[in-house]
């Protein structure tokens, strides 16, 4: 017999809500990816030369916005990534954006198109907080688990190049369809893809007063 504990852990494993879920139901369903593998192969494949060698039968997206010039911007937009500000927008929210990033780390994306609520879990891959002479960089990436309706990585970072003094949010990603209905609705995937991107940098933008 299944208990009352486990019948919601069980339902709450699926990712397509008609309402938003509740704080009990995300938390089942993060639950239920902790110690499952990636649901792709390339795993840190946001590490290398994406764009030219991209894993086959994948799609590459990469997006790049400008924040601004000098320390404080940057400060200030690495301060933003590691609270996941990214995410805070009208349509996208993380599920939880008190989750430190480290590698391991567990969150969920929903994502809320029309009355429906869609729920994907990732895991973070690696981090990235490097200061060399020519700049720095700091942000992470994280990659689809079997709870997400694609398979991919994504990767986010702020760069402060020191030769211009310029700082840039970068987001490199590389997907394809999971769920069937991902599949069936490709060119509708694709559209609201590039609409996080573009979401997403407006935000940061907002963040550094990038003019």
């Amino acid at each position: 017999m299944v208990s009352a504990q486990n019948r919601l852990h069980v339902r709450d494993t699926r990712q397509f809500y008609p309402r938003k879920p509740t704080e009990d139901e995300i938390n089942a369903f993060l639950q239920s990816q902790v110690g499952l593998p990636f649901s792709y192969t390339a795993v840190g494949a946001t590490q290398t030369a994406l764009q030219s060698t991209p894993p086959a039968g994948y799609v590459v997206d990469y997006n790049q916005g400008y924040l601004g010039h000098g320390a404080v911007v940057y400060q200030q937009a690495c301060a933003a990534l590691e609270h996941w500000e990214m995410f805070n927008l009208d349509w996208v929210r993380l599920c939880w954006p008190t989750t430190p990033i480290t590698s391991g780390a567990i969150v969920g994306v929903m994502a809320q198109l029309g009355p429906i609520h869609i729920l994907n879990c990732c895991r973070v891959v690696y981090t990235v907080n490097e200061k060399t002479t020519e700049g720095a960089r700091f942000g992470f990436a994280y990659g689809t688990l079997p709870g997400h309706i694609e398979r991919g990585e994504e990767r986010f970072l702020i760069e402060w190049r020191h030769d211009d003094d310029t700082v840039w949010y970068d987001i490199l990603a590389f997907s394809q369809p999971k769920h069937w209905l991902v599949q069936l609705g490709y060119p509708v995937t694709r559209a609201f893809q590039k609409r996080f991107a573009r979401d997403s940098k407006a935000t940061m933008r907002r963040i550094t007063n990038a003019t």
